[in-house]
């Protein structure tokens, strides 16, 4: 069924957008399957989880963070990971910069802003993001690239909430590419649309879709996780 899912998600996608299979709480045999059947962006949301799966699975798989990261566990996934979406502070950015120092990378990273209505949820307001960007710490940085942006819209049944948020944080990507990224070609990653709403998030202009469910079937909450 894994197959038969990719398939039918990697047929509805539109012109470049890249798919992340959301692969959380989920075992180790689940994301084999999918990489057999060619998936190669998985996604996780806790660092230890994604430690121990990079540790038995093929090497070329490209490990996406989009969950909240604590600074204390970046040390487990900065010699690998190929993009941290979940930025939602200064602190977090330099602490990310120092762990991929050390292994002598650069790690390529979305600002997550704060667009649902939710107060539940992570992120940056864009005083809060432009302050980060004008700041001399970001300034200092080496190890550190900014592609983009990334957001979680409210979980409502409300398609027009959903595709209003999505369209303000595609207008946010904008706003900073002009501001701050003119000749940069790299900042141009928006991550949102999830698997009830990603059809919208692609009329609205997202280049990466986090899907987890509609290819592993329902999370498993009752799996164990390393992460406090």
């Amino acid at each position: 069924m894994i197959k038969e899912n990719l398939d039918k998600i990697n047929a509805s996608l539109a012109n470049g957008v890249r798919l992340i299979a959301v692969s959380k709480t989920k075992p180790v045999e689940d994301l084999q399957e999918a990489y057999d059947a060619g998936q190669r962006l998985f996604g996780e949301n806790k660092a230890l989880e994604m430690r121990d799966k990079h540790a038995v699975l093929p090497e070329d798989i490209e490990w996406h963070f989009i969950g909240h990261l604590q600074t204390n566990k970046i040390k487990y996934i900065a010699a690998y990971v190929r993009m941290i979406h979940s930025i939602d502070s200064l602190y977090l950015l330099q602490a990310v910069d120092k762990e991929a120092r050390k292994h002598d990378r650069v790690i390529d990273c979305l600002l997550q802003f704060h667009i649902a209505t939710e107060e539940t949820k992570f992120g940056l307001n864009m005083e809060e993001a432009e302050a980060l960007l004008q700041s001399p710490e970001y300034a200092a940085m080496k190890n550190v690239r900014i592609v983009g942006v990334m957001g979680m819209a409210t979980n409502t049944d409300n398609r027009d909430l959903v595709r209003r948020e999505y369209h303000t944080l595609h207008e946010y990507r904008d706003f900073l590419a002009e501001k701050y990224f003119k000749g940069h070609d790299e900042f141009k990653e928006i991550s949102m649309g999830m698997t009830h709403d990603y059809d919208i998030a692609m009329e609205e202009g997202s280049t990466l879709v986090r899907i987890g469910s509609a290819i592993f079937g329902a999370r498993d909450y009752g799996t164990p996780v390393n992460d406090v």
